[in-house]
């Protein structure tokens, strides 16, 4: 039963985050052809994407990992993934980031509440506010956040990819 509704949530994503990924994409390809680079954080267990992205057997070409004394540049842009779009820290990052004019795409499960959604030039919505399963006790089970994570960014660095490979032609 897990795997009917995880495949679900990823059917959900490609479907309707389709054109944000595409936009996203846009964005970050963006540092790469302008000898920017992408950043990536990756707040709790969406730090998976974060390793993945720089350390992975398919690494993305200009991607660092953000850190606090990172000297960012008009040229760069970042990807910022967390759980929920109202996590705290995320959005402390995300207004840093407003304020200093740095673009950036915001990879989370949308709240009700505003949040990170409302700063990022792009958010992606992973679409996953409880567990996918219903327990014995009348709550939820099974929430699979940094394999909806990993599965947004493996489309997005595809679309990075495309984007650069037609510009560089």
């Amino acid at each position: 039963m897990f795997m009917t509704q995880l495949s679900g949530l990823l059917k959900k994503i490609s479907e309707k985050e389709e054109f944000p990924l595409e936009d996203a994409g846009r964005l970050l390809a963006q540092s790469l052809m302008s000898e920017g680079s992408i950043y990536i954080k990756g707040f709790d267990e969406m730090a998976a994407i974060e390793i993945e992205a720089v350390h992975g057997a398919e690494v993305l070409d200009g991607v660092k990992s953000w850190t606090t004394d990172a000297r960012l540049t008009e040229a760069d842009r970042l990807l910022v993934a967390t759980r929920f779009s109202d996590d705290p820290d995320a959005l402390r990052l995300a207004e840093k980031l407003h304020e200093d004019g740095i673009p950036f795409v915001a990879l989370a499960s949308k709240k009700d509440e505003s949040g990170i959604d409302e700063l990022a030039d792009v958010f992606i919505d992973l679409h996953l506010t409880k567990g996918l399963l219903p327990d014995d006790e009348g709550g939820r089970t099974g929430f699979p956040s940094s394999i909806a994570g990993l599965y947004a960014y493996f489309l997005l660095k595809m679309t990075i990819e495309e984007i650069a490979a037609e510009y560089g032609e």
